[in-house]
């Protein structure tokens, strides 16, 4: 009998194969290795009494595929050969925007999957088992590219949310994110340490020393994706950067190292526009072991909607001016009123308010106060340029009045110094305020990170959690020639008005005093060439006679006859 079910087996085996391997010649799938992608036989399912059968896609450890998922067309994912010294598997899968799901069972059930355009399920392997299986689905009405791999882990490795309590999975090694326009926040669970297959997990919360979880290490690390790029092959490509252990640690930033005594939340500041991902290392030091989560991106806007958001960035130049930028945070504050009902009265808040400072100098020729608003607007950017360096992460400036209180005096302190050369603070403020303005115009088509120097503290004033977030901005192409022309244009913009002012007094006298002097000028020197100007009503006629004989067709001269033949 046995000899018998052995020959059964291997003929059903042998059909089995021959059938795969006659059905791979239809479709390829795309497998994407050493960055480029390669061909690989894969097969398609095929159309039953009007419903599609589940298609196959195999995969390898440690190696990138591509496929696409639509509506009617689930995907099983299988894993073959696995090595006996791995413990357990984490698969993940990828898309720019549109949600799939993967799931350890065909039928969806609670705990057991994950939805969302970055997703992965850590599989603990049982012993002497050499296979793994995945099921994979989108919902979305159009075909979703999506990019997925597995990859593979020791027992001494940590598992990454192997400690989970708050999410769905027993085990979640999914990084959760959530943005708004001011900030990005990142969670995860908690890890675990590893452990030989067919052994019992480690106990979460039994105790707090060495032998547990508690001496675990997590590090988040940051990568920018180039400026303005939002294509999907750019995503998927720089996303293999930052799957794996290695090359996370090679190719991104660490910003922040978290001990099992910290909260497994990491808050950013926000980039509209601006593609980041995230990854977090967890790292046993006791045995030098580390895992990597899944990682997860953000554009920090929404592609799907198709509103313009991501390629149209805030401006709030207009409330850089000085009573514009304190009314617009107040009336965010205090009102809920809509982004663009509250840009307009910003605009004309603005607006009024530089009528009257140009009002007061023509009138009254009030210097010192006009000096001082030019000092404090420069202030500002001085100020918001030193925080947007590294030591505006420093923790002490978490603090909104050791922040604020800091911030005040660097912006006070620009008019102080200048106070007995206002004309060198005014050329200064010009040359760095105007040549900052072309950097804001430019970040209007062409993103660049120098525009977050003054954004990142307009922020800090309308919500009040951003006080936790960290504070980094790429640092690329776009902003290295955007600093070289504000630094050009800034140089040379003071070196002309220092050359032009050289010379003259400090500043002219205010308008109206001019005024004052050419009409009494006027009224006791009937000499003045000024004193025979005709009316205002005389010259407008004048002008409009002037432009009616522009219109008016030439007469001839003289008489013309024709010649006679």
């Amino acid at each position: 009998m046995w000899p018998l079910r052995l020959l059964v087996l291997g003929v059903l085996a042998a059909g089995t194969a021959e059938a795969q391997a006659n059905s791979s010649d239809e479709a390829l799938d795309f497998r994407y290795a050493n960055e480029q992608l390669v061909a690989t036989p894969m097969w398609q399912p095929e159309k039953r009494h009007g419903a599609y059968a589940m298609g196959f896609l195999e995969f390898s450890v440690g190696k990138f595929t591509y496929f696409l998922l639509s509506r009617p067309l689930p995907q099983e994912a299988i894993l073959r050969h696995i090595s006996s010294n791995v413990t357990f598997l984490l698969f993940q899968i990828h898309s720019q925007y549109q949600n799939t799901t993967v799931s350890f069972t065909k039928t969806l059930l609670p705990g057991t999957s994950g939805t969302g355009s970055d997703r992965g399920l850590v599989f603990i392997l049982r012993p002497e088992q050499t296979m793994c299986t995945w099921y994979l689905e989108t919902k979305e009405a159009k075909p979703v590219q999506n990019m997925a791999i597995p990859l593979s882990y020791s027992e001494r490795d940590p598992i990454p949310g192997g400690c989970n309590l708050e999410f769905d999975l027993d085990i979640d090694p999914n990084i959760y994110l959530d943005y708004n326009s001011f900030e990005t926040t990142i969670k995860f669970a908690p890890a675990n340490l590893g452990y030989a297959r067919g052994a019992e997990p480690p106990p979460c919360d039994v105790s707090t020393g060495q032998e547990s979880r508690w001496r675990l290490q997590y590090e988040v690390y940051q990568y920018f994706l180039p400026e303005g790029d939002l294509t999907e092959a750019s995503l998927l490509l720089h996303l293999q950067r930052m799957a794996q252990v290695p090359q996370v640690k090679a190719s991104a930033v660490k910003v922040v190292t978290l001990t099992a005594d910290d909260k497994t939340t990491v808050s950013f500041s926000s980039l509209p526009g601006q593609g980041v991902i995230y990854n977090v290392i967890v790292w046993d030091p006791f045995l030098n072991a580390s895992a990597a989560y899944v990682p997860v991106h953000t554009y920090a806007c929404s592609l799907e909607s198709g509103d313009g958001s991501c390629v149209s960035p805030e401006l709030f130049f207009v409330g850089f001016i000085f009573v514009g930028f304190f009314f617009y945070i107040v009336i965010t504050r205090l009102t809920s009123l809509k982004y663009d009902v509250r840009l307009v009265l910003t605009a004309v808040a603005g607006s009024i308010c530089g009528i009257l400072l140009v009002a007061s100098w023509w009138r009254f020729g009030t210097l010192m106060l006009c000096m001082l608003c030019v000092g404090l607007v420069l202030g500002f950017l001085v100020s918001s340029g030193i925080f947007f360096t590294p030591l505006g992460n420093l923790n002490v400036f978490r603090d909104d009045g050791v922040f604020w209180v800091t911030f005040s005096c660097v912006a006070l302190l620009i008019p102080v110094l200048f106070l007995g050369c206002l004309r060198i603070l005014n050329i200064l403020a010009c040359g760095v305020l105007g040549s900052y303005s072309v950097v804001l115009a430019v970040d209007s088509y062409a993103f660049t990170s120098l525009s977050y120097i003054t954004l990142n503290v307009l922020r800090r004033a309308l919500n009040t959690a951003f006080r936790g977030a960290l504070l980094r901005a790429p640092f690329q192409t776009n902003d290295f020639i955007v600093l070289a022309v504000w630094g050009m244009l800034a140089v040379s913009g003071i070196t002309l008005q220092i050359r032009r002012e050289r010379g003259q007094p400090p500043f002219p006298p205010h308008p109206y005093k001019l005024w004052k002097q050419v009409l009494e000028r006027r009224v006791t020197n009937i000499l003045d060439p000024s004193h025979h100007i005709p009316p205002l009503r005389e010259r407008l006629y004048g002008r409009f006679a002037h432009i009616k004989e522009f219109f008016q067709r030439e007469q001839p001269a003289g008489e013309r006859t024709p010649l006679l033949l």
